[in-house]
């Protein structure tokens, strides 16, 4: 095989200084050659400007020095003679421990080329060489490994070496893991798999999570392509290799897809834990993020929205769809945990009650529907403040809600289920870009009839999902429980620090009414005289002892500190908020739809 036209090497060049050092190798340049460095990675919509994170860059032919004249915030433009090698090197710091740009200090290395490669112009779609080189090791240290799902080409025997990369985007959609993690194999229905973990303690139990991992993986493969995916004549699922990469944090959770990988944060209270008897509740938060990045393997990196059938690393790339790629991942993630055998019933009802109550709860529900959400991603999901919740609604949690209004009903009817609609997609496109017509089409093979109605209220209008009645049809019901004093209020706060400090006010919730603004300090109320009581007075530091202070009354005085000012709010509390409670009144009629054989 010829040497790849584009070769990048990646060398830890200060572990202290959080430095990466790149040669990027280009055997056949243009007479002008334009590079780039992409401005965002798929799978997190927004504009991250990795090419801040980019300083030094020199260009050579030879010995000859050539002159690297930067076009924009992330190109940068060289003249140079055609038929000889260009080489670039520049440095990379990378001080970003999240899950989409790079990382380096003496414990660990982690990159997303995306962060790290320049982008060729006019040979993106060459095969592309990857050398990472080991860092040196100092006397009694523990020699580092690297995980990649790349293939490799030459590697030693702790992974540093040279992968290869059929284009410029499947290097952008490898990630690379690097330090003296832990790790382990296992199959699933014939698909060899790697699991790494870094920063694990010594109560990890990792026997635990191979086991747990191997059953979501194969539950989701005979999801897709039925009880014969991976035996022999049977089907084939579309990967034939992946590679968890789980980084264990002080404080942290989120996930990042890719086709053959993905990578994870989570906090190591949440990991499993050896001889324990029940495990820690964040860890089925942690099996719902390896169900939800795993799903992602079908649904975003191969069915995914014909906007991104091929990607624009320069600029943002808009789409509707959103919902259905994240919202219904989100619906599957933890249904497919129940059909692993990971939760029972009334852990997935818990878990959909808490998706619910978060969606209700979001007054921007009324005002943004979960399409326009989709669209706007870019600008207001990813850039979060006071009032997201009060002009937006969440594609994940609302897009979840809907994808089982569309499972249920589909389910009640008789003629099908999601899981019929989303393999119909998978077969018809053979795991290719979709637009909504095809949706729409495939809900109608499956449920016989237009769906247009419900794609129209549900997805394109601030209308309330029908849940409650479809719920109830399937064994389901929903009791109104009593809402928690934040939630009644209409307010989202901290207490942290002996401050009780303002986070949210929510629309028409009493706060707003009574004149609460986001980033005050609730410092106490006053109540005044009444028979047999004095005017008082009470400091306030945690938002639980409101009760405790106003007994029976449903008014006081807030005092508040905002901007240095004092003011006085009347408050009134409200009667009658509450929010859902979940439970199965007939788990006959529950059954086939959490755990169908």
């Amino acid at each position: 095989m010829a040497a790849p036209a584009i070769h990048c090497r990646v060398e830890c060049a200060d572990l202290h200084a959080h430095l990466f050092a790149v040669t990027l190798t280009i055997e056949r340049p243009e007479p002008v050659q334009r590079v780039t460095l992409p401005a965002w990675i798929p799978g997190s919509y927004l504009i991250r400007e990795f090419a801040k994170n980019l300083q030094q860059l020199r260009a050579t032919q030879g010995r000859r020095k050539l002159a690297a004249l930067q076009l924009d915030k992330s190109s940068w433009q060289i003249a140079c003679a055609p038929d000889k090698p260009l080489v670039l090197r520049y440095e990379v710091c990378a001080y970003d421990n999240s899950v989409r740009t790079a990382w380096l200090d003496a414990g660990r290395g982690f990159f997303n080329s995306t962060s790290v490669c320049l982008r060729v112009d006019g040979q993106a779609d060459l095969p592309h060489a990857l050398e990472v080189v080991a860092p040196a090791a100092a006397a009694g240290e523990v020699r580092w490994s690297c995980a990649t799902a790349l293939a490799p080409l030459k590697v030693d025997r702790q992974g540093f070496g040279s992968y290869l990369a059929a284009d410029y985007d499947e290097l952008a959609d490898s990630p690379v893991e690097m330090g003296p993690f832990w790790s382990a194999s296992f199959e699933a229905c014939g698909v060899p798999h790697r699991f790494v973990v870094a920063g694990a303690p010594a109560s990890f139990d990792g026997e635990r999570l191979i086991d747990d991992a191997r059953a979501i993986c194969e539950t989701q493969m005979r999801f897709w392509h039925g009880d014969k995916v991976g035996k022999r004549g049977g089907p084939k699922p579309p990967h034939d290799r992946y590679v968890f990469m789980l980084n264990a944090v002080d404080d942290g959770y989120g996930g990042l897809e890719h086709r053959h990988s993905t990578v994870l944060v989570c906090t190591r209270r949440d990991l499993p834990q050896i001889g324990a008897r029940k495990q820690p509740e964040g860890y089925t938060t942690l099996l719902g993020l390896v169900s939800h990045e795993y799903f992602h393997t079908w649904n975003v990196k191969r069915l995914r929205p014909a906007e991104f059938t091929r990607y624009d690393y320069a600029r943002e790339n808009y789409t509707e769809l959103l919902w259905l790629f994240e919202g219904f991942t989100s619906y599957y993630d933890d249904l497919l945990l129940r059909r692993a055998g990971r939760i029972d019933d009334a852990g997935y009802l818990r878990l959909v009650n808490k998706t619910i109550n978060q969606v209700l709860q979001t007054p921007g529900r009324q005002v943004q529907s979960v399409a326009e959400a989709s669209f706007d991603a870019w600008t207001k999901y990813y850039r979060q403040d006071e009032q997201t919740p009060n002009s937006t609604v969440s594609y994940y949690t609302k897009g979840a809600l809907v994808a089982m209004c569309f499972d249920l009903t589909l389910r009640g009817a008789g003629t099908g289920s999601l899981d019929d609609v989303m393999r119909l997609l998978w077969k018809e496109t053979g795991g290719g870009p979709i637009a909504e017509a095809d949706f729409a089409a495939a809900l109608e093979a499956v449920g016989g009839r237009s769906f247009a109605p419900e794609l129209a209220a549900w997805v394109h209008s601030t209308a309330e999902l029908p849940l409650s009645e479809l719920l109830r049809a399937h064994g389901v019901a929903a009791l109104d429980d009593p809402a928690q004093r934040a939630q009644e209020l209409g307010m989202r706060v901290s207490d942290s620090g002996g401050s009780l400090q303002v986070k949210v006010v929510l629309r028409g919730g009493a706060a707003e009414q009574a004149g609460f603004s986001a980033n005050d300090e609730w410092i106490g109320i006053e109540l005044p005289a009444a028979k047999g009581r004095p005017a008082q007075g009470w400091r306030l530091t945690k938002l639980d002892d409101l009760a405790l202070y106003l007994g029976p009354l449903r008014k006081a005085v807030a005092l508040v500190a905002r901007d240095r000012r004092l003011l006085r709010l009347p408050l009134a509390l409200p009667t009658g908020v509450t929010t859902w409670r979940l439970f199965a009144q007939d788990p006959a009629k529950l059954a086939p739809w959490l755990n169908p054989q």
